[in-house]
């Protein structure tokens, strides 16, 4: 088993076009963007970066970056 430094810290990065701008509900879940999972924090946020940056032009996309390691391992506190 790795030490604590070593514990993967899973991110997952996906988006999609909102029905409204205020909420969090996707207009069409079947056309969701799975960016991917990525192994840290910095590198989601790179990623949620790109991504909200190519679809600045439409107000209704949104990205989110899961913490998964949160869902993963709740009781961690990471």
């Amino acid at each position: 088993m790795g030490t604590e430094s070593d514990k993967q810290l899973l991110h997952l990065v996906f988006g999609g076009e909102l029905e409204d701008i205020d909420g969090t509900t996707f207009r069409d879940l079947s056309s969701l963007d799975i960016v991917g999972i990525f192994p840290d924090y910095q590198s989601a946020h790179a990623a949620w970066k790109a991504k909200a940056q190519q679809t600045v032009d439409n107000a209704q996309m949104r990205y989110f970056v899961v913490h998964m390691h949160r869902l993963l391992e709740p009781d961690d506190k990471h």
